[in-house]
């Protein structure tokens, strides 16, 4: 039996970080939200997740509400240092003594229920648990609404202006709408774990390594729980399966200035995670968006998909909610304002990301750029700033930054060269080795 509800302004599929932000701030502009998750408990969590939100993310956060939330609950303000083979690359403090752009580093147990109680006691939204999309309902080319359907068998048709899919990579709303995603192999394979008391020589900056062509990371979060993990080449993984324990172990501990994990309490299984593509899809089609995951998967490497997540569900807001709120301007054309949005914003990342899953060699502009940002402060936080989705791509490689990027490699081997060239190889009595 099918019963109809028509009196929501929108309707969104998946109650994680994409959806529950959308909620709220769609609410807030005094709509009227249905927020439909197929999950039963409020408590649920999403359990694969590198947990580092971007710092680019967290005006969004404190837009919700939620920043002050993370804190109390223990969340780390989140900064990254990176390993390569010319050296790390860290961001210096401002010397005005003005404050590093962070993020958050939080678990996703904690996160989710957190965001999820705070979207459904927003006034406007109502979240409907353990009911999934089992049909969308369309009119005149444009979609309308949503059939959902209890774990009973009941279905519930949920009539909207705007259907928002925010129901992660593998959106049931994406394949009922036939807006399929493009995929793009990851060649890549990651094993990670949790570990409580664990010290890193950062402190609690996040460490990145970049291996070539594997790579790790170990990221603090709440309650003193540190994430490792280790992404590893594909013709690896026979090899690493036949003693994932061991292998893993002599990775991490092998690492530059890398986490001493036998001397930590390690709080969880050894997990893995073998398939890893990268997504994308059209992120708006007549009366449908898509946010978060559902939108765009990235490697998780760069820890990319928290921060996409709130920002899009933020953008999408934005661009529709006067259509919405005022009836004045026509929804699809808002759509297509959030579409061109959507991939200003991350379509370089997703771009650069995607193709430096393959595991292939550095290109020479990439090794310019991570050499010269090892040596010199400005390139560093060019380089962090990208990772941390402040600038775009064309910023990082504009002409200018690759200009100073040249300058300062090339002042670097210039200054090698005298040293080397000098008596006693630079050592003598005027030299400050």
């Amino acid at each position: 039996m099918t019963t109809a509800r028509e009196d929501y302004d929108i309707v969104i599929v998946g109650a994680g970080i994409a959806g529950g932000t959308a909620a709220r701030l769609y609410a807030q502009k005094g709509l009227r939200v249905a927020l439909v998750d197929r999950r039963s408990h409020i408590g649920d969590y999403k359990r694969m997740c590198t947990h580092f939100i971007q710092p680019s993310a967290t005006p969004v956060i404190e837009r919700l509400g939620l920043a002050p939330l993370i804190e109390e609950a223990g969340g780390v303000r989140n900064s990254l240092d990176t390993w390569t083979r010319w050296g790390w690359i860290r961001v210096p403090e401002p010397e005005d003594g003005s404050t590093t752009p962070y993020g958050y580093s939080v678990r996703r147990q904690t996160l989710d229920p957190m965001l999820r109680v705070l979207a459904s006691g927003t006034t406007g939204v109502e979240l409907m648990l353990g009911k999934n999309a089992a049909r969308l309902t369309s009119e005149n080319g444009r979609f309308t609404g949503v059939v959902v359907k209890g774990r009973d068998g009941s279905e519930e048709e949920l009539s909207a202006r705007l259907v928002v899919a925010a129901d992660g990579r593998d959106s049931e709303v994406g394949d009922l709408a036939g807006v399929r995603a493009r995929v793009k192999p990851n060649n890549r394979f990651t094993y990670f774990a949790y570990y409580r008391g664990l010290e890193l020589t950062s402190g609690q900056t996040g460490q990145l390594w970049l291996l070539e062509p594997n790579t790790a990371i170990a990221y603090p979060n709440d309650d003193e729980i540190t994430l490792v993990a280790c992404f590893v080449e594909r013709s690896s993984l026979s090899e690493f399966k036949r003693d994932p324990e061991g292998s893993f172990v002599r990775l991490i501990e092998a690492l530059p200035r890398g986490p001493k994990i036998a001397d930590a309490e390690r709080v969880s299984p050894l997990l893995g995670k073998l398939e890893m593509p990268n997504s994308s899809r059209r992120v708006a089609v007549p009366g449908l968006a898509f946010v978060g995951d559902a939108a765009m998967t990235a490697d998780p490497l760069w820890a990319v998909g928290c921060g996409a997540a709130f920002q899009s569900a933020a953008w999408l807001v934005d661009c529709t909610t006067a259509a919405l709120v005022s009836r004045k301007e026509d929804i699809d054309r808002a759509l297509a304002r959030y579409r061109r949005k959507h991939r200003s914003e991350l379509f370089g990342f997703y771009f650069q990301s995607s193709n430096f899953s393959t595991a292939r060699r550095l290109l020479p502009h990439e090794r310019l750029i991570l050499s010269s940002a090892a040596k010199d402060p400005l390139m560093a936080r060019r380089f962090t700033a990208f990772g941390e989705g402040l600038i775009g791509l064309r910023e990082l490689l504009s002409p200018r930054s690759l200009g100073r990027a040249v300058r300062v490699v090339v002042s670097d081997r210039l200054r090698r060269d005298k040293s080397a060239q000098a008596p006693n190889g630079g050592r003598g009595r005027h030299s400050t080795a």
